[in-house]
């Protein structure tokens, strides 16, 4: 049974990585494309912050009295093992998740054929998008180590696997 929730993990992990204050962690959250594949924004930082905090699994570094957002963060020993021990079970754990598309295509019997081809071809129009954008942020981070290279080979092999998916069932005409 997972004891952090993903956002909790993600921000554990960047302070395992390094001391960081709440504005640091919004800034590798926002290079990394971390919002991407997880459901954090920046007011709830500082939420997770204090929850991490009150666990005893990140603590602020004493004699420092600057303003909330400035204070730097480290991992205590429990946060490092606490960390690592969640890792291994969000990887090893297999999980539904929810895909809002499962909703959509449920409900097929309400929606034309006309209109699912539509939905179908923007669908895959934004997700050629996604995944140039995902390649442009692995070229411009390169060289990335190893745990933002995997974190970018599984989005993208997900990704595909989805254009793959749609790529069957859209009718593109020729031009």
């Amino acid at each position: 049974m997972r004891v952090l929730t993903p956002a909790e993990l993600t921000v554990l992990g960047l302070i395992v990585e390094q001391p960081r204050h709440g504005y640091d962690l919004q800034q590798v959250i926002e290079q990394r494309g971390i919002r991407q594949w997880t459901d954090i924004g920046f007011s709830s930082i500082y939420y997770v912050l204090a929850k991490l905090e009150k666990r005893g699994l990140v603590e602020a570094a004493e004699g420092s009295p600057a303003a909330k957002s400035r204070r730097v963060f480290h991992a205590t020993a429990e946060g490092r093992q606490m960390a690592v021990d969640e890792a291994v079970a969000f990887i090893a754990d297999l999980r539904a998740v929810a895909h809002p598309v499962l909703v959509g295509l449920a409900n097929l019997p309400l929606v034309s054929k006309r209109a699912y081809d539509e939905a179908l071809r923007s669908r895959l129009t934004q997700l050629e998008a996604r995944i140039a954008s995902v390649m442009e942020a692995q070229r411009i981070q390169a060289p990335l180590p190893h745990p933002a290279r995997e974190v970018f080979s599984y989005s993208l092999s997900l990704l595909e696997a989805e254009r793959s998916w749609l790529a069957k069932r859209v009718q593109v005409p020729d031009e």
